[in-house]
This record gives structure tokens, sequence and C-alpha cells, in this order.
């Protein structure tokens, strides 16, 4: 069965979920935040108290890892052993250990056949930071969307509920996991040499879904003419 597959990556606060879950209702596929996974790793580290760090305790983890995601009305949601954990991983403090714990080999390669599985049977758009370089290379159709800095701190910290909202601190961390991601040696956060690159500093969620949806459709135009 072929299935078209839409990759959507960039650094944090791009509006990479809310332009993909958007994407994927007008082209009638479904959403996968291929980050959540990574959360959700790093959640059971901190549960667990794993010392991640240590390779062969890192494996031995990961061998009794369940997560998976189930289709419910809203979308799909993230379970552990049978758990839903959706609601425990948005956490700075697991996003900043998602960002260093990724960088694993160990940990890309467990998560990755639960991605491809996915893909295998259901069309799909896929967000994250490799999803077009490394996890679908032959991926539909790529796209990489970023914005910059301050306002992505700034676009973060709104969601965020009042009395935890700190911009200096939200816009550190963003420049730190930024750093992190894109100079790591494993799966690095950069364009696919063949991703349309979006600029989303000033244009609306609406716009951006706009401007995929046009170079979709072009690409199809381009495809049936040959």
């Amino acid at each position: 069965m072929h299935t078209r597959i839409i990759t959507i990556d960039g650094p944090a606060g791009a509006g990479k979920t809310t332009v993909s879950k958007l994407l994927s209702q007008k082209l009638g596929c479904i959403y996968v935040d291929t980050g959540a996974l990574y959360r959700g790793v790093a959640f059971e580290i901190l549960q667990q108290k794993i010392n991640w760090e240590d390779d062969h305790v890192l494996e031995e983890f990961l061998k009794t890892l369940d997560l998976n995601f189930i289709m419910e009305a809203s979308g799909l949601v993230l379970m552990s052993s049978g758990r839903d954990i959706s609601d425990y991983i948005r956490t700075p403090e697991i996003s900043m250990l998602a960002s260093s714990s990724s960088a694993k080999p160990q940990v890309r390669s467990a998560l990755f056949e639960i991605q491809r599985n996915i893909a295998r049977t259901k069309d799909a758009v896929f967000e994250g930071r490799d999803m077009g370089t490394v996890v679908f290379p032959d991926a539909t159709h790529k796209f990489f969307l970023y914005a910059d800095l301050a306002i992505r701190a700034k676009r973060r910290c709104d969601e965020m509920p009042e009395e935890t909202k700190d911009l200096f601190r939200v816009q550190k961390d963003m420049e730190t996991r930024d750093n992190n991601d894109s100079k790591r040696k494993s799966a690095p956060l950069k364009p696919a040499e063949d991703a349309v690159e979006i600029d989303s500093t000033f244009l609306t969620i609406e716009e951006v879904v706009e401007k995929m949806l046009g170079y979709i459709e072009k690409a199809g135009q381009a495809s049936q003419s040959c």
C-alpha cells in the first residue's frame, strides 16, 4: 500500500504543531507529533530515575519501553505501558531532557519503528526535527518551518499558564535547545536538501498552511504532467 507522507521539521515554537494539525485536517490524513515520543522517553527516564547517559543502562531501559499511539476521537494519544501520558509530557524539564536524550542513537533507533509502522498504513503529516532528513527521506512532501527566536519564545510563553510565564527563561532554554539539536552528531536539526523552507515569523497559521497546500498542489500537477 502506497501512503502519502508529509514531513514538517523545524525548531520549537515555529508553529509546527498547529500547522501540522490544520494541514492534516485539510488533507484528510492523520497528524503524528513525533516529538511526543521523545518526550515520552524523557518522562519515563524521570519516572524510573534512569541514568540515561550510561549506554548499557539506557539500552536495557529501552528494551522495556512500551510507547505507542492510539487513535481516539481527539486524535492520536500517547500511551506508555497502557497509560495515557499526554498531559504529563509538556513541562520545561521534560522538553530539555527530551532534547538531550534524543541525541542518543539508541533512543532514535528504538522510536523509528513506531513512526514507520504508522506510515506503512496511513496517509500522515509527521511533525518533528529529523522527519525529512532521517526517518522519511523519501517522504512525498517535505517542509522546514522556522521563525525568529524572540517570536518563537513569545509564542511558547503565551501558551503557558500565567504563574509559570518567564519569557527570559523560555527564550534561553529555546536557544540552548536549538544549539543542542543543530549540533548533535546523530540526526541534527536541519532542512532536508529537498525540503521547502518557510519562515513563519510574520505569517499566520492559516497563511503557512495555504503556502504548504499551494506547494503540494503544484507538485501534484507537475507529477501528473510527467
